[in-house]
C-alpha cells in the first residue's frame, strides 16, 4: 500500500471530478478534496465521497470464476480462465465465423481500454460486431451535433462558461441529482443575473431552481423546440446576419418550424402559449445564451431530430459558434466522450474516424501493420447486437458494462444472454450481466490503474493509479494481451496489445493524428504537470485539423480554463472552444436541420393509458452495480419506486409505499409507489438503477433513432395497478 497523496478523478460521471486519494493504515483509502480542479473546485457528491467502498474485497471480485460441470461459477486460475475465454471465442468463429463473435464495451473504459477493445475486435477476432453501451447514453445529441457542426464534442467550451452567460434553457437534465458539483455552475449562473429554463416533465431538483419550468409531455421535445423556434422567427428574434453568414439549410428548416404554430404546440406538449412566449424572451434578450440538452430529449426513437431541434434554435438566433453561447450535451457517463472516439462504437476507429472512410481506415491500418482491407466494415448498434444473440452472434465478449439491467425490453436482452453458445465478462464486481457468464474475470477499478478519460468538456484527464490492486485480479489491458496472446495464432499478436497503458496511449496518439478526435499533441507529461488538455490537441509535426473550426481563434481564458500548464513553444495548447472561426464542415458553415415533430413509437392507448419516463437518483449510479454495494448510497436510496401524481394514485386507490406494478408490452415491474405533485398527471417516472421485479428497463421500448441506433428509454406507453395482498 502507498503512502502517498495521489491526485486523481472520480470513477463515476462525466464531470470526471478531481479529487486526492490517500491510503490509509488500516487498509481503506480516504477521499479529499482537490480544489484546484476547475471543474468542481473540490465539491463532491456523495457517490464521489464513498467511491472507495467499492475497492474492498468484501464487495467486489478478486479471484476469476468459471461456469462447473454443475452450473455454478467458481475460482479458478488466470490460465484456466483465460483459456476458457480463448476457447469459446475461437470455437465460434472457427465453426461460425468472425461475425458470430461480439464484443460489448461500455463508457467507463479509460481511453486505453476503448481503444485496444477496438483493435483486438477488429484485428484479433476480427469481427465487426462491436458497440458499447454508450449508444444508450448521448449517441443521438453526437449524430445531431455531427450533422450540424461537423464535429461531436459534448461541451463545445468549458463547463464555466455556463455561469457567465446569459440564459440557459436546459432539457432533460437534472444535474442537481445526477452531476451535483455542476450545479454551481448553474447557481452562479443565476448569480450573475442570468436566466434558467428547464424542460423536463418533472418539477425535480434541478428545475425547483429555475426561473421558468416547462413540462412537456415525454416524447414532445421536438415539438416544443420547433414551437420556439417559430416563435422566434414571428416575433423578429432570428439573427439574419449570422444565418446569412455562418449557416445553410435555413429556409428549410424556418419552412418546418413555421408549421409548429404556438396553440398546436401547446395541445401536443401541455405546455401553454405564454410559457413559451417567456421562454423566447428569457432566450432571445441577453447577448449571450446556450441550450444543454441531456438523455431526456436524446433517448428518443426521434433523439437526433430532437436535438437537431434544439440546435436550430441556436443557429437561428446567433447563438453558436460565438463566446458564451452555443449548444452543448452533458454527458453521462464517466468516459462517455472519450469511449466512442477511439473504436469501441460500431462505425468509428481512433480519432472519431469513420469506420467507412478509406483514408481513415488506410491511416489506422498502418498504426496497427495490418491490412486496410482486413478491417471489417461495419457492425450492429448496441441494442441490435444485443437482440442478435444467440442466433447470429454465439459468443459474446463484456467488458465495463451490465445490459441486464441497462438494456431496453431488458427481459428479452437477459434471455439471450442466456442463448448464447459463450459469455465471458470482465467486471469489478459480480453483476447481474457477469453472473449469467462462462467465465468472469476480475478486473482493476479506477484507483488501482493509471489511464486517461475525457470528460464532457473534451477535456483530456490522467486518472492515476493511488493503491495496488489486490492479488488475483488483472487489468482490463492484460486481459486482452492474454486472449490476444491465445488467439493471434503465431502472429504474434499479443506485442500490439501492451500492458503499459502510456503505451497504449502513445500509439492511440498515433492513430488519432489528424483525426477529428485528434489528441497526438497530448502526452501524459502534459496532463500530469496540469488539469488535462482539451481536444482537438494536435502534434507539433501535424497540421492543426481544420476540422476544429479553431485554427488561430482560441481565445484568452480565465484561469483554469485551459488546463494546459504552460505548453512550451510550438506546442498546441489545445482547443478549449470550438467552432469560434469556423464549423467543422466542408464549407465552415453549421447546418440546419428541417426536421417535424412525430408521434413517439408507442403512444397511450385504452389498454396502455399512461406514459412511463424513465431516469436517474442522486444516491446510485447507471446500472447501480457498483452503488448498491456501498452502504451509504443505499441508506439515502434502498431501492426502486413508482413516481406518480396524487390524481393518479387516487384512482387506482394506492397511497404512499404500497406496492403498484407499471405494465408495458415488454413485461411488468414492481416497486413501491411515490406520490407527488412534481410530475404528470398522465405519467409515472422509475429509477433504473434496480434489477429484480423492480427493474424499469423491463418495459422500456426499445424502438430506435434511425440516424443514431438509440432506443426510446424515455416514453412508452404503461398501465398501473395497485397489487393487492
Amino acid at each position: 500500500m502507498q503512502n502517498t497523496v495521489t491526485p486523481t478523478h472520480c470513477p463515476y460521471c462525466a464531470l470526471q471530478c478531481g479529487m486526492h486519494l490517500t491510503p490509509a493504515p488500516d487498509g481503506t483509502v480516504e477521499v479529499g478534496e482537490r480544489a484546484d480542479f476547475p471543474v468542481n473546485r473540490g465539491a463532491l457528491c456523495g457517490k464521489g465521497r464513498t467511491a472507495p467502498a467499492v475497492l474492498s474485497s468484501r464487495v467486489r471480485l478478486t479471484s476469476p470464476l468459471v461456469r462447473s460441470g454443475g452450473g455454478a461459477l467458481v475460482p479458478a486460475s488466470w490460465e484456466e480462465a483465460l483459456d476458457r475465454v480463448a476457447q469459446g471465442l475461437g470455437r465460434t468463429r472457427a465453426e461460425h465465423g468472425a461475425d458470430a463473435v461480439g464484443v460489448f464495451g461500455g463508457g467507463g473504459l479509460t481511453n486505453e481500454k476503448a481503444y485496444a477493445l477496438g483493435k483486438f475486435a477488429r484485428v484479433v477476432l476480427g469481427t465487426s460486431q462491436i458497440d458499447y453501451n454508450g449508444r444508450f447514453c448521448m449517441s443521438s445529441a453526437a449524430a445531431a451535433g455531427i450533422r450540424a457542426f461537423g464535429l461531436d464534442r459534448g461541451l463545445p467550451f468549458p463547463l464555466e462558461d455556463v455561469s457567465r452567460t446569459g440564459c440557459v434553457i436546459l432539457v432533460g437534465a437534472n444535474p442537481a441529482e445526477t452531476m451535483p458539483p455542476a450545479l454551481r455552475c448553474f447557481t452562479g449562473l443565476r448569480e450573475n443575473g442570468g436566466t434558467l429554463v428547464v424542460v423536463d416533465p418533472r418539477r425535480t431538483r434541478t428545475a425547483e431552481q429555475a426561473d421558468l419550468h416547462l413540462a412537456p409531455r415525454p416524447g414532445t421535445d421536438l415539438a416544443l423546440a420547433l414551437g420556439l423556434l417559430h416563435l422566434v422567427v414571428a416575433e423578429g428574434r432570428t439573427d439574419e446576419a449570422y444565418i446569412r453568414e455562418r449557416t445553410t439549410g435555413w429556409e428549410e428548416a424556418r419552412a418546418a418550424a413555421m408549421a409548429h404554430w404556438p396553440e398546436y404546440v401547446e395541445r401536443v406538449t401541455g405546455v401553454p402559449v405564454p410559457r413559451l412566449r417567456e421562454a423566447v424572451r428569457l432566450f432571445c434578450e441577453p447577448e449571450a445564451a446556450m441550450v444543454l440538452t441531456a438523455r431526456g430529449p436524446e433517448q428518443q426513437s426521434k433523439g437526433t431530430d430532437t436535438v437537431g431541434a434544439w440546435i436550430n434554435l441556436c443557429l437561428a438566433t446567433g447563438r453558436a459558434g460565438r463566446p458564451l453561447s452555443g449548444y452543448g450535451c452533458l454527458t453521462g457517463q464517466g468516459n462517455g466522450q472519450g469511449g466512442r472516439e477511439h473504436g469501441q462504437k460500431a462505425d468509428q476507429l481512433p480519432g472519431y474516424r469513420k469506420l467507412t472512410d478509406p483514408v481513415a481506415r488506410a491511416r489506422v491500418a498502418e498504426v496497427w501493420g495490418v491490412d486496410p482491407d482486413s478491417l471489417p466494415g461495419p457492425g450492429r448498434s448496441a441494442y441490435e447486437l444485443l437482440d442478435a444473440l444467440g442466433t447470429d452472434i454465439r459468443s459474446l465478449l463484456v467488458m465495463g458494462s451490465n445490459p441486464v439491467v441497462s438494456a431496453p425490453r431488458a427481459a428479452h436482452v437477459e434471455e439471450r444472454l442466456r442463448a448464447l453458445d459463450f459469455l465471458a465478462v470482465c467486471d469489478v464486481v459480480l453483476s447481474e450481466t457477469a453472473a449469467l457468464a462462462d467465465v468472469v474475470l476480475p478486473v482493476t477499478q479506477w484507483a488501482e490503474e493509471t489511464g486517461t478519460t475525457t470528460n464532457l468538456e473534451g477535456r483530456v484527464l490522467l486518472r492515476r493509479r493511488a493503491i495496488t490492486p489486490p492479488e488475483g485480479v488483472r487489468g482490463d489491458l492484460e486481459v486482452l494481451h492474454g486472449l490476444a496472446a491465445r488467439l493471434g495464432g503465431e502472429r504474434g499478436a499479443e506485442k500490439g496489445f501492451p500492458t503499459d497503458p502510456e503505451e497504449v496511449f502513445e500509439e492511440l496518439r498515433r492513430a488519432s493524428a489528424g483525426g477529428p478526435a485528434d489528441y497526438s499533441g497530448i502526452t501524459y507529461r502534459r496532463l500530469a504537470e496540469g488539469d488535462g488538455v482539451f481536444w482537438p490537441c494536435p502534434a507539433p509535426t501535424d497540421p492543426a485539423p481544420t476540422a476544429a473550426g479553431t485554427s488561430g481563434s482560441t481565445p484568452p481564458t480565465t484561469a483554469g480554463t485551459s488546463g494546459n500548464g504552460a505548453p512550451g513553444p510550438g506546442v498546441h495548447p489545445g482547443t478549449p472552444r470550438l467552432f469560434l472561426d469556423r464549423f467543422a464542415t466542408e464549407d465552415g458553415r453549421a447546418r440546419f436541420a428541417p426536421v417535424t415533430h412525430r408521434a413517439i413509437a408507442e403512444e397511450p392507448d385504452e389498454e396502455y393509458p399512461v406514459l412511463l419516463t424513465t431516469g436517474r437518483v442522486l444516491a446510485q449510479y447507471q446500472s447501480g452495480a457498483q452503488t448498491r454495494r456501498v452502504d451509504e448510497l443505499n441508506a439515502a436510496a434502498p431501492g426502486p419506486f413508482v413516481e406518480l401524481h396524487p390524481r393518479l394514485a387516487q384512482r387506482l386507490g394506492a397511497a404512499e409505499g404500497d406496492p403498484v406494478a407499471v405494465v408495458s408490452r415488454r413485461g411488468r415491474a414492481v416497486a413501491p409507489a411515490r406520490i407527488t405533485t412534481a410530475i404528470r398527471a398522465d405519467t409515472v417516472f422509475m429509477p433504473f438503477h434496480w434489477a429484480g421485479e423492480g427493474r424499469a428497463n423491463t418495459l422500456t421500448n426499445p424502438a430506435l433513432d434511425p440516424t443514431s441506433g438509440m432506443p426510446e428509454f424515455k416514453a412508452c406507453a404503461v398501465r398501473v395497478e395497485a397489487v393487492r395482498p
